[in-house]
C-alpha cells in the first residue's frame, strides 16, 4: 500500500499551442486567400528581396536598442509562443500537500532529501530556505523579490518583440521607397513601371503583416505566459508558508484551492455538454 503521506510526482513538460499555431494558420491563409480571391497571385507577395529589408532591418534595430542578455533572453522565451507549459496548480497542490504531511509527521527538517530533488527551481529554493529554518517573514521576502525580478526579465523580453512590432512597418516603408527609386530609373518603360511599383510596395505588406500578426501578439503570449507563471510561484510561496506554520494539510489545501478555481471551471464547462448529452440519452430510448 502506497504511503499517504509521499509527496506526488509533478508532471512537467510543453505541449504545442494550438492558439498561436492555428491563428497563424487563420490569419495567413485569410490575407492570401483574400489575394487570390482579388485575381491577384501569391508569387505577387512572394519577395525574397522584401522579406530580407523588412527582417534583416528589424532585427538589427532591436539589436542597436537591446542588450545582448536580454536578447538572448528573448530568442529563449521564443519557444512559449508556440509551446504552453504542460502543468496544473491542482498538481502542484497535490506535490505540496505531500510534503505538508510528511512535515507535519516526521517534522519539517525530514523534507531535505525531498526538497534537494524537486525539478522547480522556485519551490526547491523556497522549501530548501524552510528546511534550514529561515525565519518564514525573510522566507516571503526572499521569494517574493525572486517573483518580483522574474518578472522584470520577462517584461524586459518581452518588449524585445514589442520594439520589433514597432520598428518592422517603418522598416517596410524604407524598403518600399528602394523600390520606388529602382521604378524611377524605367518611367520610359510604363508597364515595368507598374510592375515595379506593385514589387516595391510587398515591403510595406512584410513590414506590416510580421509586426501585427507575430511580434506583437508575441510579446503579448510572453507576459500572459509570465501572468501564469506568477500565478504558480505564488502558490508555491503560500504552501511553503503553511508548511512553515505547521498547519493541518487539509488547511493548506483549502487555501491553495482558490489558485485552482478558473481551471476547475473551464473543466467543468466542457463536461458541461457531455453531462447534457447523457441526461437526454434515455429519455430518447
Amino acid at each position: 500500500m502506497a504511503d499517504a503521506a509521499a509527496p506526488a510526482k509533478k508532471k512537467s513538460g510543453s505541449k504545442p499551442d494550438l492558439a498561436t499555431i492555428g491563428g497563424l494558420i487563420l490569419a495567413i491563409g485569410g490575407i492570401l486567400g483574400g489575394l487570390v480571391m482579388e485575381g491577384g497571385k501569391v508569387k505577387d507577395v512572394a519577395q525574397v528581396t522584401a522579406a530580407i529589408i523588412v527582417l534583416a532591418g528589424t532585427i538589427g534595430a532591436v539589436m542597436v536598442t537591446t542588450p545582448m542578455g536580454t536578447l538572448i533572453g528573448a530568442v529563449k522565451k521564443l519557444v512559449l509562443v508556440f509551446f504552453a507549459p504542460d502543468e496544473s496548480p491542482a498538481a502542484i497542490i497535490e506535490e505540496i500537500i505531500g510534503y505538508a504531511a510528511k512535515a507535519r509527521k516526521s517534522g519539517i527538517v525530514s523534507l531535505e532529501n525531498d526538497a534537494n530533488a524537486i525539478q522547480d527551481p522556485f519551490l526547491r529554493k523556497a522549501l530548501n530556505l524552510a528546511v534550514d529554518g529561515t525565519d518564514l517573514d525573510v522566507i516571503r521576502k526572499t521569494m517574493e523579490l525572486q517573483i518580483t525580478l522574474d518578472e522584470h526579465h520577462a517584461e524586459a523580453e518581452a518588449k524585445v518583440f514589442e520594439s520589433a512590432g514597432g520598428y518592422a512597418p517603418t522598416i517596410g516603408i524604407i524598403g518600399a521607397v528602394l523600390g520606388l527609386i529602382q521604378v524611377m530609373k524605367n518611367l520610359a518603360n510604363i508597364e515595368e513601371v507598374g510592375h515595379g511599383i506593385a514589387v516595391a510596395f510587398v515591403a510595406t505588406v512584410y513590414g506590416v503583416g510580421t509586426a501585427n500578426l507575430f511580434f506583437l501578439p508575441a510579446g503579448n503570449k510572453i507576459k500572459v505566459r509570465m501572468q501564469k507563471v506568477t500565478q504558480t510561484q505564488e502558490l508555491m510561496l503560500e504552501g511553503v508558508a503553511g508548511i512553515v506554520e505547521g498547519l493541518n494539510p487539509k488547511l493548506i489545501r483549502s487555501k491553495l484551492e482558490a489558485y485552482t478555481l478558473h481551471e476547475h471551471s473551464k473543466k467543468a464547462a466542457k463536461g458541461a455538454p457531455a453531462a447534457a448529452g447523457a441526461q437526454a440519452a434515455p429519455a430518447a430510448t
